[in-house]
């Protein structure tokens, strides 16, 4: 079982690229209702990642925290149970 939240990210405003501080993380794609598929990704020991849904590129940024992006608020906001 996983020690950790996996963060989720989504891309709505349609940028060209999204720098995050994690490099094992979840694409969405638009915020829910127009989102697609939530697909697992995994950087390695790359520093970038393109999601083959939405082709968002996504930049590992070793100064963000786990849940930071730049631009701002590309993190998808769930609901606790």
């Amino acid at each position: 079982m996983s020690d950790h939240v996996v963060p989720h990210f989504h891309n709505s405003d349609g940028v060209a690229r999204i720098e995050i501080g994690v490099k094992e993380f979840m694409c969405v794609g638009a915020k829910p209702p127009f989102d697609h598929p939530h697909i697992f990704l995994d950087m390695g020991d790359d520093s970038e990642k393109v999601c083959p849904y939405c082709s968002t590129h996504f930049v590992h940024n070793g100064s963000l925290a786990a849940e930071e992006t730049l631009p701002a608020d590309c993190v998808l906001q769930t609901e606790d149970a």
